[in-house]
């Protein structure tokens, strides 16, 4: 029969300074370098917009088309995207640096955003920028754009640039459910335009 012997505990040798040091070395390097890619990536997402646009001319004036395109309180009428639209910022006016409340809508449910008015040139331009988190998450420039072409016509082009980390992972989301959503809602403007032009 064999005996068991006593176990003696081992001890790990002391590691020597310079590996300490070596190990420190490699630590702060590949942190270093952790750091270095997500600046990148940050910076690279914040340059390389995901654009999305949809046009449609109208057989309206710019002028009745600015109406309907601002015109927020009927929006819940006959507006598919953005179901409610109000200027919140104080003296209710719609003019650059004012803020919006806007519900947007498509498959996936209802988003509330708080966008600053960018530009408010009327019969021509509405343009806004939302924020998602601090700048640097995700921000969308949303901009609609009234051009004359002619014959009593004109074309709306409505159209966001998305920047910031997170969009790259939703991007086929935007392409999804909200592109199809500026189509809805430029076809319905156009139809209430349309209407209102021929009263």
């Amino acid at each position: 029969m064999a005996t068991a012997l006593p176990s003696t505990p081992t001890r790990t040798p002391p590691v020597p300074a310079a590996a300490r040091r070596r190990r420190r070395r490699v630590l702060l390097g590949a942190g270093a370098a952790l750091v270095a890619l997500l600046g990148g990536y940050t910076a690279w997402s914040n340059t390389h917009p995901v654009r999305l646009t949809a046009s449609i001319e109208i057989e309206a004036s710019s002028s009745e088309v600015w109406h309907v395109l601002t015109g927020f309180s009927a929006y819940p009428q006959w507006n598919p995207f953005m179901t409610s639209t109000e200027v919140t910022s104080q003296g209710g006016l719609l003019e650059e640096g004012a803020t919006l409340r806007t519900v947007m809508h498509d498959r996936t449910g209802d988003t509330v955003f708080t966008p600053e008015l960018l530009t408010v040139e009327p019969g021509r331009e509405l343009r806004w920028l939302g924020k998602t988190g601090p700048g640097w998450i995700a921000d969308g420039e949303h901009r609609f754009v009234i051009d004359e072409i002619g014959g009593g016509r004109v074309r709306l082009t409505q159209s966001e640039a998305f920047t910031g980390v997170a969009v790259p992972f939703v991007e086929g989301q935007l392409r999804s459910d909200t592109l199809p959503q500026f189509r809805a809602m430029n076809e319905a403007l156009a139809r209430r335009a349309e209407a209102a032009a021929r009263e």
